[in-house]
């Protein structure tokens, strides 16, 4: 399975993009990933410039506030319930739904609630599912076993805390993981409008972390006895890994630009110094930006040569086609206002993704059957 696997007054007062960007005026380890910027190896393939993308068929509809979404290896479709706390299982050819249970904990408020779901990487032996969520007190890590054959409503057993003490907030709460290819967990954190955070190394807000599936600094990590993998973040929302596992990570800027990001073990991203492309060598650029009107970006996949990334506040779906951790081309716009807003993206092999729309979360305008989960075919 593929790998898969960021109250109005407040966000006004904090100048943000935000979850969604919805104000515009104010938005042994893996091999280390080659430089932002780089070339490709020349055995390396590039995807053409230009790409197509075909929505095939909606395959769920009525879903409340999702946000994760994760596939099954036996099938069927993992959702998380932002608001509702609640892990739904959906069968991916009828559409139906069957509540797993509701994750015990869970603080939804503004941006917080049940965020980021991953599978255990020894899923097949464990049947352990990690979740990302707000509390009362912080946004944390958890796992739990999903056993098939208990009674519906109550097949998730008592959360595991792995990691806690990601600082929370009304707004940029991140929330994405994911396990990578070296079998770790990657967890995107935002800083909960406390913009000193993202600069500063020892706190774990406006971060990329890394994490053995215990919870503990991963191998290997660059600051040592540490979990911060990357930092300089403003509120991390996507994760993906092209096929030669360099990980890229998506996140929403504030007034100007969003980003699209190679990620470097140790790299400082920048915020709240740098928002974009900036002149000082001692932060990583983008590969891409974008205003936060054209995209509020979310989840990303890797499929077909490129990254596609969600935008929430753009209403699209963005192809980036890559040519090492470069954009060999000019990014293109898929699906604008068709669907409203794009949450998660989940790279579904054969060239198709799933898509889920973000229409129920507060900042959308919900039609009927909202919200949906989307099958693409993509090239």
């Amino acid at each position: 399975m593929t790998a898969v696997l960021a109250a109005s007054v407040l966000l006004l007062s904090a100048g943000c993009s935000s979850d969604d960007g919805e104000s515009g005026a104010v938005p042994s380890p893996s091999p280390s990933p080659t430089a932002a910027g780089s070339s490709a190896s020349p055995a390396e393939e590039t995807p053409p410039a230009k790409g197509t993308v075909k929505v095939v068929r909606t395959v769920a509809e009525g879903l409340n506030t999702p946000w994760g979404l994760v596939p099954l290896p036996e099938g069927g479709l993992l959702v998380a319930s932002r608001d509702e706390g609640t892990i739904t299982l959906v069968d991916e050819e009828s559409g139906t739904k069957t509540e797993l249970g509701e994750v015990p904990g869970v603080s939804a408020a503004g941006e917080g609630g049940l965020l980021g779901i991953a599978l255990s990487p020894d899923y097949a032996s464990d049947h352990m599912v990690y979740a990302y969520f707000t509390s009362a007190s912080d946004n944390r890590v958890v796992r739990m076993l999903y056993d098939a054959g208990r009674p519906v409503g109550e097949r998730l057993g008592a959360p595991d805390t792995v990691f806690r003490g990601i600082p929370k907030g009304m707004i940029h709460n991140g929330g994405r993981i994911a396990f990578g290819p070296d079998g770790l967990l990657y967890v995107g954190t935002g800083e909960s409008g406390q913009q000193g955070l993202s600069q500063d190394k020892e706190s774990l807000g406006g971060k990329i972390l890394r994490l053995t599936p215990e919870g503990e600094p991963a191998p290997g990590n660059p600051f040592p006895d540490s979990p911060v993998y990357s930092y300089g973040h403003r509120n991390v929302q996507g994760l993906a890994w092209d096929a030669k596992q360099r990980l890229f990570a998506a996140e929403f800027g504030q007034n100007t630009w969003d980003e699209l990001n190679a990620i470097v073990p140790g790299g400082n991203y920048g915020w709240p110094e740098a928002e974009g492309r900036s002149d000082d060598g001692k932060y990583r650029d983008p590969l891409d930006q974008w205003g936060t009107d054209e995209a509020s970006p979310s989840g990303i996949a890797y499929a077909e040569g490129s990254i596609w990334m969600a935008g929430l506040r753009g209403q699209r779906l963005w192809r980036v086609p890559l040519k090492g951790t470069a954009a060999s081309a000019d990014s293109q716009a898929f699906l604008e206002g068709d669907h409203g807003r794009l949450r998660t993206v989940v790279a579904a092999g054969g060239g198709k993704l799933w898509v889920t729309t973000s229409n129920t979360d507060g900042r959308g305008a919900p039609k009927e059957g909202d919200d949906r989960i989307l099958e693409l075919e993509v090239s």
